[in-house]
């Protein structure tokens, strides 16, 4: 969520449909991990590199994001999206902003030689645009084919599969084209929730 009760800035997420829910807490120069079974305190100054990631679920096309990878090899991954129920999820995008935006500003501060840097890695995104171009040029002989064959049905149903496609694949490359950022910078594209 927003702050603790202390005033530190904070966030909770429950990862997946079945699991606890994940606490996340800015303390100074560290960041609380707070797994109800364990605490987790990460030194921000171990930080090598924040990355912003588009990640959609199973259910949702809005799905966000942030990783931070320390300099021991460890993984810090959370996003926007909480599960409340097995089918049912929560977004609070403006407080998953701030949050980020805050923890972004710290790290900048605890370690200004950390890589800021948006998408994903660029060997697997050249690969997803690749299969994505794939799938199109398929789809697209196979309406082209049906249209000459006479085939209607065949042939809307192709256009219908380009669009679906398209609309599934087009966010996945262009949101997660890999690109440097400034130290501290948090994109809006890839963070949403920017008030003002």
């Amino acid at each position: 969520m927003d702050n603790d009760e202390d005033g530190a800035p904070s966030w909770r997420q429950r990862p997946r449909p079945v699991g606890m829910e994940i606490g996340y807490k800015l303390d100074g120069d560290r960041l609380q991990v707070d797994r109800t079974r364990r605490v987790d305190n990460v030194d921000l100054r171990a930080v090598e590199q924040v990355r912003f990631l588009y990640a959609p679920s199973n259910v949702s096309s809005k799905g966000f994001r942030t990783q931070l990878r320390l300099s021991d090899g460890k993984t810090v991954t959370f996003g926007n999206l909480s599960w409340r129920s097995l089918t049912d999820l929560d977004r609070d995008d403006a407080r998953y902003h701030r949050f980020v935006t805050a923890l972004s500003a710290a790290i900048a501060r605890a370690n200004p030689r950390a890589r800021f840097v948006a998408g994903r890695p660029r060997a697997i995104w050249i690969a997803t645009a690749l299969v994505g171009a794939l799938c199109f040029a398929m789809l697209a002989v196979f309406t082209l084919r049906a249209l000459h064959q006479g085939l209607t049905n065949a042939a809307l149903l192709g256009v219908l599969l380009v669009a679906v496609a398209f609309w599934q694949v087009w966010p996945l490359v262009s949101l997660n084209r890999p690109r440097e950022l400034k130290t501290g910078e948090v994109p809006d594209e890839l963070v949403p929730g920017r008030e003002g």
